[in-house]
């Protein structure tokens, strides 16, 4: 593997939660390189994956003063791109998909770009190192509202995700019990969710419905979103569980 005789940390394009858990279950096939994933910050969901040779020799390749750090140290090709309104004043709130088609519109590959995080009239752009700058050219509008994008050191990113709390009684924590909660939906419409791949907890694929969550686990469900279990807490008089989730909206 290239990673492994040049020495040095060697990355992929972005992938998606799939891609990633094809990664995380292929990996143990090579040996002398161990693997992690990272998308620019800590609630991302697309993430590029690195290969990292057991004897580092050499720098990571493409990575400078803006690039991302994982938690664990290693230095990822990633820069985040700050997205305000020229005028704020007259600007139009947008959102994640008003962003996406922008770049859509541009001819931008989804696999070089990452996580979108909006906030009403601004949002943050994680994207390749190597096509940075060309965005930062290009990009110039969203929807009718001018813009202007510069890449920006992480200390400078700022995004708490919206969130929406549910409640509510199951009778276990079973990941279709949750699923059920979260998307009020009946267990047996979103079994096939779960048989079709679709669903992740903490970004790996997971295929039984039966599978017992933990506190904090993240779950993201394609189409439909993403959500947080926080734990259950006491019982109804029919022996119920009051279950807790954060959801994002």
């Amino acid at each position: 593997m290239t990673s492994r005789k040049r020495g040095c940390v060697m990355y992929s394009d972005f992938l998606n939660l799939n891609e990633q858990s094809i990664f995380h279950q292929t990996l143990n096939k090579f040996s002398g390189i161990r693997g992690e994933t990272f998308g620019g910050y800590s609630e991302s969901e697309r993430c590029i994956a690195a290969f990292i040779p057991d004897v580092p020799q050499g720098e990571e390749p493409g990575t400078d003063d803006y690039c991302t750090v994982s938690p664990s140290g290693i230095v990822y090709p990633i820069h985040c791109i700050h997205i305000q309104p020229r005028s704020p004043k007259f600007a139009e709130a947008f959102s994640h998909r008003d962003v996406l088609g922008a770049l859509m519109h541009l001819g931008i590959d989804r696999a070089t770009t990452g996580d979108i995080a909006v906030t009403d009239k601004e949002a943050w752009l994680f994207c390749s190192s190597r096509f940075s700058d060309m965005i930062c050219q290009e990009l110039t509008q969203v929807r009718h509202t001018q813009i202007t994008c510069s890449v920006c050191k992480m200390d400078h990113f700022s995004y708490t995700p919206s969130t929406q709390l549910i409640r509510g009684s199951v009778a276990s924590i079973r990941l279709d019990a949750m699923l059920a909660l979260a998307f009020g939906a009946s267990r047996s419409s979103l079994l096939s969710l779960i048989e079709h791949g679709d669903v992740f907890v903490n970004g790996k694929m997971t295929t039984s419905n039966g599978y017992t969550l933990k506190e904090n686990d993240l779950v993201s469900v394609h189409g439909k979103g993403r959500f947080r279990y926080k734990g259950t807490g006491g019982q109804s008089r029919k022996g119920r569980m009051y279950a807790e989730l954060e959801k994002y909206v």
